[in-house]
Formats: C-alpha cells, sequence, structure tokens
C-alpha cells in the first residue's frame, strides 16, 4: 500500500489518463477526490474504486467557468481531511486545431483557463493543506509540444509551456521541499484528446493509460522525497516498480 491513508486530488479524473492516476492511487491505499465537470464520468471512475475496495469522494467542478469555487472546495477539504498529500493537475482541453490567426479570443481563453490558470489557482488554494502535510507531490501535466511547438496546436503548446515554468517557479519557492512540485509529460497514451488530435492513428500502437501511471506513484509516494523542480517523461517510466521496503526491527 504505497499510499495507505493519503488524501489525493485528481483533475479530469473521470476518463483516460486522469481516470487511470485515480484509480492507480486508490489501489495503494490513498482516498482520492475525483474532481470533473461530467458527474456520470466521475461516477463510472467512483464505481471503479469502489468496486476494488478503494476509497473516493466525487467533486463536480468546471475548471473554465467555476474556477471560483475552488476556495470552497478547499475549505471542504480542509473540514472532511484536515489535509492535502497529493494534487494531480491533470484536466485538460485542447481545443481546435487551427492556424494561430484562426484562434478565436473565447477559444483562446477558455484553453489557458483550464491548462493554465486552473492548475495555479487549485495549487495556490490548496497550498495551505499540502503544507499540513509531511510529503506533499504537486504533478502537473505537462506534454512534448510544451517543449517544441507544434503548427496548429498555439494555446494547447503555449499553455503547457507555461504551465512546465509555473512547476519551476513554484518548486524555487518552495524551502526544504515542503511541497514537491515537478511536471510529466505523458507522451502519446490511447486517450480520446488524444485520438481527437490525430484521428486516423491506431490506439493500438500506443501505451494506454495505465501503463504511464507508474510516474505518477512514485512522485506521489515517499521514494521521491528529494525529487524536486523536474520534468519527467512518462514512458522512460513505464516499467517502474516500488522497491522493496526491508522490514522494520521492533
Amino acid at each position: 500500500m504505497l499510499l495507505k491513508n493519503r488524501i489525493a486530488l485528481v483533475t479530469g479524473a473521470g476518463s483516460g489518463l486522469g481516470r487511470a492516476i485515480a484509480i492507480a492511487y486508490a489501489q495503494e491505499g490513498a482516498t482520492v477526490i475525483l474532481l470533473g465537470r461530467r458527474q456520470e464520468a466521475l461516477e463510472e471512475s467512483y464505481d471503479l474504486i469502489a468496486d476494488q475496495g478503494g476509497s473516493a469522494t466525487i467533486v463536480p467542478l468546471d475548471l473554465e467557468k467555476e474556477l471560483p469555487r475552488v476556495s470552497e472546495l478547499a475549505a471542504t477539504i480542509a473540514q472532511r481531511f484536515g489535509l492535502l498529500d497529493i494534487l494531480v493537475n491533470n484536466a485538460a482541453q485542447l481545443g481546435a486545431l487551427t492556424p494561430m490567426t484562426g484562434y478565436e479570443p473565447a477559444m483562446w481563453e477558455s484553453i489557458l483557463r483550464v491548462n493554465l490558470t486552473a492548475p495555479f489557482f487549485l495549487t495556490r488554494e490548496l497550498m495551505p493543506l499540502l503544507k499540513r502535510s509531511n510529503n506533499a507531490s504537486v504533478i502537473n501535466l505537462s506534454s512534448g509540444v510544451a517543449l517544441h511547438g507544434r503548427a496548429y496546436w498555439g494555446a494547447y503548446a503555449a499553455s503547457k509551456a507555461a504551465l512546465m515554468n509555473l512547476t519551476e517557479t513554484w518548486a524555487q519557492e518552495m524551502t526544504n521541499n515542503i511541497v514537491r512540485l515537478n511536471s510529466v509529460n505523458p507522451g502519446g497514451t490511447a486517450t480520446d484528446m488524444r485520438a481527437t488530435a490525430f484521428p486516423g492513428e491506431d490506439p493500438a500502437t500506443l501505451p494506454s493509460p495505465e501503463q504511464v501511471v507508474p510516474i505518477f506513484l512514485y512522485l506521489a509516494s515517499h521514494h521521491a522525497k528529494e525529487i524536486q523542480g523536474r520534468h519527467l517523461d512518462a514512458r522512460e517510466w513505464m516499467h517502474w516498480t516500488p522497491p522493496k521496503e526491508k522490514p522494520s526491527i521492533q
């Protein structure tokens, strides 16, 4: 039970990678707060966790339209759990793939609001709760296009590049690793978002969300207690398993 008695919040937990991370955390003993836009999808994730004996709770919240509710969320978590150990900023919006000159202001602002502004406000509002943990970890989802821009991916690429920079900035402000902040590039993964971006691609040629989960377990665990301000590639961690612990001498 790598994450026994830990409290984790995963955004975009109703499907894809967010769901896979949430299930993996619950399997390792964490109580998982499932945050997402669609109640029905969150309930499906909840049922999958509950059927395996895991613990979870649902928070329907639209990060584009309901950001002011984040402070209410923080108060609720404080009242119910007292602290937060893990925050995974997974929720993202791709938007239409379009030339830079084709972006409507509303679409540009919507993508940056979900992909960049929401992680910032979630991290800021939940920071007091994270600081109560003895091993707090914030994991932001980046992308390969954050490092190398790609034609027609302008808003998404810009938001992910900014999120990586934001991760570094937060990390440098955390003395003594009070809260660890790192980003993960999952790489091409068989998700609905990937299928939208590459409709002709065979999903069987890509790792499943479950296959790229190990890096998220690592960063959430005590094994990564010294990892701060790093940008990691999930593909390089697909075969990671927790090292066996030596039994304590009673």
